[in-house]
This record gives C-alpha cells, sequence and structure tokens, in this order.
C-alpha cells in the first residue's frame, strides 16, 4: 500500500547523503516508523552497516520489527529484528535494530563509537522522554568525537522542528503532508465529574449504535481500562449489537494480548479497545473508525521537595489530543468523542512537558558519570536538566554507593549502570546477590516496575508488598483480593528473565519475609520508625502514615516503596517491614554514632546522650558517662543564654551591683558595660572560671554574683566604684538612704521631705556631674514631689506642698523656712 510517506522519501535521503543529521515532521500515519528504515537499508553512505531505530515504549518496538519483517516477506530476527529489555530477537544478518530507548544507552556505553551503526532513528521524539534526550546527547557527543560519518535521524508527527534541527548542527528538515480522512469532532456540553469510566461506558454504547468500525477509547492507565471493560461487560455491550470484543491494550499484557488488541477484527465482528497513551503513536490498531479520548493521561513527576516520584493522572496536551483524534481517520472517515467541553478545549496545554524537567534524574546522573561526563552542560540538550534535580540525584547515588566523596562513580555505580535499571533497583539486586536473594529481588524490580497488581474486595488494600510476592509464585490472590492471572504469570516470567539476563546466580527464592531488608537497600532514605499507630517517620526526614490501620501499622520499621507527597505526611501505598537486627547488621555504614552533651530545658540542667542514628531516625538511645568537662561547661553556658540571666541567683544586692556598673558605663565607656545583653555575651569570661563540676540551675544557686561581678572588675574600678557610685547617700537627718540605681539614666533617692530640712542643694554622685532624682515622700512615705533642683523646690514648691501635709499631718513639724530648719525622721525634731 502507497503511504504518504514514500513521496518524502527522495528528500529524505538527499539530505542524509549532504549531512550526518537530519529532521523528519511527519502526521501519524504518513508511515515514516515502518518505511523509513528500509527505505535506508540501500543507501550507499550506509556500507552495509546497521540501522538503529529508537522507539519509546516496547509494545511499539515490537509492532513495528513485526511489520517491517512481514513487508520483506522474513521472520523478526532475519533482516528485521529488535531489542528491548529482557527480550531480544535479532540474527547475524539483522540490518535494523528496533530498539527501545534505554537499550541504545547501554550499547552507546559498551561501545560509544557505535561501530557497525551507520544511523541512528529517534522515533516519536516529541514525546520528550527522559532516555530520548540522553540517547540523542550521548550520540551526538559520539558522533562529534568518534564518528563523523554516522547518522542521526529525529523523527516526529508533532515536534517543533527548528529547535532540533539547530541541536543536529543546522540539519536539514523533510516534512510530510500525510493523507488522513476527516474526522467528526465531539465534545461534552458539560465537564465529566467523578470517575471517568461511567461516561466512557456510555459513550463507548452511544458509538457503537451510531457508527461502524472498531472503537480505540484512551484512558489514563490499567486500572481505569479495567474498570471500564467491567462496566462494558455489566451493561450487557454484546445484546443487540452483534459480536464486539473488549481488548485491553497496556505495556504490562502478555504479547499475546497486546496483539490480539492489534489485529484486525474477524469478519462480522467489531472490537472496543481500551488503550493507555501507548496506542498514540507507533502502533496501528486496525479498523478503528471511532475514537473515544477520556483526555486524561498519567505521568511520572518527581517532587524535589520530598525526593519522591509519583504517577499524576492529568488533562492531555493539545497535541496528544490531535494526535489521538487523528487515529480515527486511518482509513476512512471517522469520529473523535472529547470528554471534555469546548471550553476546557482551548485551555489545554501545546505540549507535554518534556520529562527531563520533571522527572527523578537519578538514573540519568548515573548514565552520565558512567560516560565520564561530570555536568550535564558538557553535552548538548534540548532542555537542560535541572541543577536542583541533578543535586538531589547525585546526592542519593551517594547514598547507593555509585559515587564517593568526591563525585566520581564508583566500582559498584558503574556495575549498577551496566544493569540498566533504575540506580535503586540496581542497588538492590547487586546487594541481593552475596545474600542468596537475587530471585526475590527479582521478583520485587517487577512488582515495582508496574502498577499493583492486587485489588482489594470490600475493603482498604493492605500496603504489605509480602502479599504481592505470594501472589506472584502462588498465581493466584490471597483471600479478599482479586487479581489478574495473566498479569501475575507475565509478571513472575519477567522476574526470572530479569535474573537470567543479569547473570545472576540462580536461587530457589527466598521467603517473603526478607522483602523488607531488600527494600530498604533500594530505598534506604524511606527505611521508617514507627512514632505512633500507623504513623511514621522516614529515615529522610520526612512523616509518612499508613491510610488504614492494618498489620503493618504495629511495626517497629518498616520500608516505604510507594507513597505520595500530599500534605505534611505521605500515604504509604507499599511497604515491608524490617527488622532491627537487619537494620544493624546490613545498614551499619550508614548508622552513625553521635554524642549530645546539650541544655534541657524541661529538666534545667545538661544532659549527656549518647545516640545511634539512621537519617532522621533515633535507633538507640542512652546516657553518656564522663562527658568532657568543656563540654558540659559549653552546655551550661548555652543554657544559660538560652534561659537568660534569670537562670542565675540574682540577689538583691548582686542586681543593685550591675545596676551601679550600667549607671557608670552609660557616663564612662571605660567601666565594663553590665548590661543583660553584655553579660550574656561575655559569660566565658566573667561566669565561667567559676562553673567548675555545675551542670544544672540548683546547682547555679550557690554563687555570689555580687562577688563575681566585683571580682571581674579591675583594681582602681573597685576602688572607685563606692565613691562613684554609692549604695547609700547620708541625708541631714542623719539616715543612710539607699539609691535606686534602676534607671541607670536617672538614679533615685527616695526619701521623706523632713529628713531633707536644711540641705541647700540637690545631692550629687559620680564626682558631682550626676544630680540624684529626689524623690520626696510623705510622713506615710508616699511621694509628693519628684525634683532634680532641690534649691528651686525649697524656694516655690514647698510652700504649696507644706499647705497641703499640714492639714494632712498636722502633729508634724512643718517650718516656714526648710533650709534652717532642723532635719528630723521623727513626728517632730528633739529640743
Amino acid at each position: 500500500m502507497q503511504l504518504p510517506i514514500e513521496q518524502a522519501l527522495p528528500a529524505l535521503k538527499e539530505a542524509l547523503r549532504h549531512h550526518n543529521g537530519a529532521v523528519l515532521v511527519a502526521p501519524p500515519g504518513a508511515g515514516k516508523t515502518t518505511r523509513v528504515p528500509l527505505a535506508m537499508l540501500g543507501e550507499p553512505w550506509l556500507q552495509g552497516q546497521r540501522i538503529l531505530m529508537l522507539e519509546p515504549r516496547r509494545l511499539a518496538a515490537r509492532a513495528s520489527a513485526r511489520y517491517m519483517a512481514s513487508a520483506l516477506g522474513e521472520a523478526v530476527g532475519a533482516t528485521v529484528g529488535y531489542r528491548v529489555r529482557l527480550d531480544t530477537r535479532v540474527g547475524p544478518n539483522t540490518r535494523i535494530e528496533v530498539i527501545t530507548e534505554g537499550v541504545l544507552t547501554r550499547m552507546l556505553q559498551t561501545d560509544p563509537g557505535l561501530e557497525g551503526v551507520g544511523l541512528v532513528i529517534f522515533d516519536e521524539f516529541h514525546e520528550r522522554s527522559l532516555q530520548a534526550d540522553l540517547g540523542l546527547a550521548l550520540a551526538l557527543q559520539a558522533q562529534a568525537l568518534l564518528r563523523e560519518d554516522l547518522r542521526v535521524l529525529v523523527m516526529s508527527a508533532t515536534l517543533e522542528a527548528e529547535p532540533v534541527a539547530i541541536l543536529l548542527g543546522d540539519a536539514p528538515v523533510v516534512r510530510s503532508e500525510g493523507r488522513s480522512y476527516p474526522v467528526e469532532t465531539c465534545h461534552v456540553e458539560q465537564s465529566v465529574t467523578g470517575r471517568i469510566e461511567a461516561a466512557v461506558v456510555k459513550t463507548v454504547l452511544e458509538a457503537l449504535d451510531r457508527y461502524e468500525g472498531d472503537v480505540l477509547v484512551f484512558l489514563p492507565g490499567a486500572r481505569e481500562i479495567r474498570r471500564t471493560a467491567e462496566g462494558l461487560a455489566a451493561a450487557g455491550i454484546r445484546q443487540g449489537r452483534g459480536p464486539i470484543r473488549v481488548a485491553p491494550l497496556y505495556g504490562s499484557l502478555t504479547q499475546e494480548e497486546q496483539d490480539l488488541a492489534l489485529a484486525p477484527s474477524p469478519n462480522g465482528e467489531r472490537k472496543v479497545v481500551l488503550a493507555t497513551s501507548i496506542a498514540e503513536t507507533s502502533l496501528t490498531v486496525e479498523g478503528v473508525r471511532i475514537v473515544i479520548d477520556s483526555g486524561l493521561m498519567r505521568v511520572p513527576r518527581f517532587s524535589p521537595r520530598t525526593g519522591l516520584s509519583r504517577l499524576e493522572t492529568m488533562p492531555v496536551s493539545r497535541a496528544s489530543a490531535d494526535q489521538r483524534r487523528g487515529r480515527a481517520g486511518r482509513v476512512a472517515p471517522g469520529v473523535c468523542y472529547r470528554l471534555w467541553t469546548e471550553q476546557e478545549d482551548r485551555r489545554l496545554a501545546p505540549r507535554s512537558t518534556p520529562e527531563v524537567l520533571e522527572a527523578d534524574l537519578a538514573p540519568l546522573a548515573l548514565e552520565l558519570l558512567a560516560w565520564g561526563v561530570a555536568e550535564p552542560a558538557e553535552l548538548q540538550w534540548l532542555d537542560a536538566p535541572p541543577a536542583p534535580a541533578m543535586a538531589q540525584a547525585r546526592e542519593l547515588l551517594q547514598q547507593l554507593g555509585a559515587v564517593d566523596a568526591g563525585g566520581a562513580i564508583t566500582a559498584h555505580g558503574r556495575r549498577m549502570a551496566e544493569l540498566g535499571l533504575h540506580p535503586r533497583l540496581a542497588h538492590m539486586l547487586l546487594r541481593a546477590v552475596p545474600l542468596g536473594l537475587a530471585l526475590l529481588a527479582c521478583e520485587l524490580a517487577a512488582l515495582l516496575g508496574e502498577r499493583d497488581a492486587l485489588r482489594a474486595e470490600g475493603g482498604p488494600p493492605s500496603a504489605d508488598l509480602r502479599l504481592r510476592v505470594e501472589a506472584l509464585r502462588r498465581g493466584a490472590a490471597p483471600p479478599g483480593y482479586r487479581a489478574d492471572p495473566a498479569v501475575l504469570r507475565s509478571l513472575r516470567a519477567e522476574a526470572r528473565q530479569l535474573q537470567q539476563a543479569l547473570g545472576l546466580a540462580a536461587d530457589g527464592g527466598a521467603p517473603a519475609d526478607r522483602c523488607g531488608l531488600l527494600l530498604g537497600f533500594a530505598y534506604p532514605d524511606r527505611i521508617a520508625q514507627r512514632r505512633g499507630t500507623g504513623r511514621f517517620l522516614l529515615a529522610g526526614g520526612r512523616g509518612a502514615v499508613l491510610p488504614e490501620l492494618q498489620p503493618l501499622s504495629a511495626e517497629p520499621y518498616l520500608v516505604a516503596a510507594e507513597l505520595d507527597d500530599q500534605g505534611p505526611e505521605s500515604r504509604i501505598f507499599l511497604a515491608a517491614p524490617l527488622e532491627e537486627a537487619e537494620l544493624a547488621e546490613h545498614f551499619a555504614d550508614r548508622i552513625r554514632e553521635e554524642r549530645e552533651i546539650a541544655w534541657d530545658r524541661a529538666a534545667q540542667a545538661v544532659r549527656a546522650r549518647r545516640r545511634e542514628r539512621l537519617g532522621a531516625l533515633v535507633l538507640r538511645e542512652g546516657p553518656l558517662a564522663s562527658p568532657a568537662p568543656e563540654e558540659t561547661l559549653a552546655a551550661l553556658l548555652t543554657g544559660i543564654r538560652e534561659e537568660g540571666l534569670g537562670l542565675l541567683p540574682w540577689s538583691k544586692s548582686a542586681r543593685q551591683l550591675q545596676q551601679r556598673l550600667v549607671f557608670l558605663h552609660r557616663i564612662d565607656a571605660s567601666w565594663p558595660d553590665a548590661s543583660d545583653e553584655a553579660l550574656l555575651a561575655t559569660l566565658e569570661d566573667w561566669l565561667a572560671p567559676h562553673l567548675d563540676g555545675r551542670k544544672s540551675r540548683e546547682s547555679l544557686q550557690s554563687l555570689s554574683l555580687a562577688s563575681l561581678l566585683e571580682e571581674a572588675l579591675p583594681w582602681d574600678k573597685r576602688r572607685q566604684l563606692g565613691e562613684l557610685a554609692p549604695t547609700h547617700i547620708t541625708v541631714p537627718s542623719g539616715s543612710r538612704i539607699p539609691v535606686d540605681y534602676s534607671d541607670p539614666e536617672a538614679p533615685v533617692l527616695a526619701v521623706r521631705l523632713q529628713e531633707m530640712f536644711g540641705l541647700a542643694d540637690t545631692p550629687r554622685i559620680a564626682g558631682g556631674r550626676v544630680p540624684l532624682t529626689v524623690h520626696l515622700l510623705s510622713p506615710a512615705s508616699r511621694p509628693v514631689q519628684v525634683t532634680r533642683d532641690l534649691a528651686s523646690f525649697w524656694r516655690t514648691t514647698y510652700f504649696e506642698v507644706k499647705k497641703d501635709l499640714k492639714g494632712r499631718y498636722p502633729k508634724h513639724y512643718w517650718p516656714d523656712d526648710p533650709t534652717a530648719a532642723v532635719p528630723t525622721s521623727r513626728t517632730k525634731p528633739r529640743t
């Protein structure tokens, strides 16, 4: 069959004859995936070398290889073969290898020059997966440094070609107009609320009644596909509509199930294919004339805040929606039902965000280090990896032992990179082998690579991963759960294939009770310690909670393999318990002993503790015997600073001495500053020498602060202290009255007015420089006047005060001339 891409092939061949790079833009259905590699086989510049074509998904890689082999009348593995993880079909005469992106990275790491390869094709590059961006960056550097003759072709349906062409060294851009039939587009009138499956079932039934042809339904994931299939079965989809077959299509299905969904329907039968976004590109689902688009996709999202990845369901982009719509017009006019309103349609993002900007970059960081690149900037990128995410990735690699303290890759890190798995899982597998736990580790890797294999019936599911391992081994779900036996068989086969492909020693399968230990190797930052029923603290410092009460809720330790990052505490979805003895034995290199000698505010004393920590977790704690005296002293001084000087035993005389010194410092900076702030700042000078053996508030109470403050003064200042800032003043009556220095700007002498008779002027301190603020008191010691000018008071105000006091205290002595009167502390002066 003549496909639209045929018209663009001459221009594409011409471009690759004269350049070592090109960009091909062709819409879905143009035939680029299956026609371009075959067309390039006879080009003279290829010189008998192989062609590598990258496909984002395993399903598309196998399907396109089979299609091309069929077009040549051959079996897969002859001229055309494929390489995907755990499955390879190539032979000695294979010229075209369809590979998944991770496989290209492994090939480049093993042979940076790609000897024997003449062309690398990046298909469906618009999806901008992390591995595609990495593969292109490595291929371009290999081309620049080792293989100038290596051709690189980037193909896409919706890509903005110019930035890629610039990245490829101003490579030519070839466009194919494509061919498609008209597609009618129908939007819903009101937004879909609740689960999308009910709306999908209703729309499928309506479409089957109104239109001819097969139906392709786009749903975000396997869970929604399963529910929709159940809904269609419950709705009696076969009744009155002839033979109709419902076929799921997603990545973890068996090869037979995937083939069943892709194959054309037998005469008289219609099919409803329930697919994830896997069917957007590359794959051709035969017979489709009706597309029902939920408008949703499920993509991985990495949170730098928590270091966690999660699958997030979100609206599709404009580019993805158009690709899905185009599937209805491949073979005849069709119809596309969009389960969102026209108003929502106008708000769609133009295209999806490149995965490199939002993904967990630990795999990328490890590959770059294995390639010999310390910084991403050494390579060419369409979008450079974000620096914060790269820093977080390197931190994880260091925790896993993949890089050393200097940031260089270790021998262990190189072995991890060779496995081609996420660094967490690669580390887990390598640690499992010497412990005889290789198969269990492979089973966990298979389980963690897919959505949860178990579905609870009539209640909340248990998060215990051990249940999944037992179900995997038995091929059946435990009581209270459901599982697709085909999925379990596929996962079990994948685990065995992984064990064989990685060259791991065979074992009979360790008890599922060792799951927690293996998960701890993969997720050391998610080792969790119980801090309440169902509530845990992760080694990384974040809180986590099991959403429902279950046996795991009471475990002292567990490892969380899957959790979200919503709210203050992450919800744990998959986990396994970890024994404390396993922690001590296998994570000893991560356990740090710390000594804490610190002020305990509750006990009002210095406490010396010894702790063993794993990250944020305190594994063991107890008293520390015989802490160093200098550490105890430092902790005590810290406690005094935290609590304030009120922790010390301030007597009245000590506080008055402090206030006198503050007063003197204010008028003469040569005097030491004795304010609370200054004393706290200089504890080491005036207090610390007197704290030997003390470590609590109680032990401080025997200190004489007045003596300590006075000892801290130079000898000459000590001698001048009483003269410049006397504690008492002798007034005319002969009484010694204390001076109040609480206000350093205005020291106060509070004295009964009658005791000041005969004194013409205000008493002064500080060598006569500062007049006291005199509070003149009534016979009952109540203030009647405040003055710093006693002479003026006698001349003016006294007579008004006298009149008032004489009326209230008639028996007392109130002379007409106070400056000549006899002072007295009695009612009347003695005669």
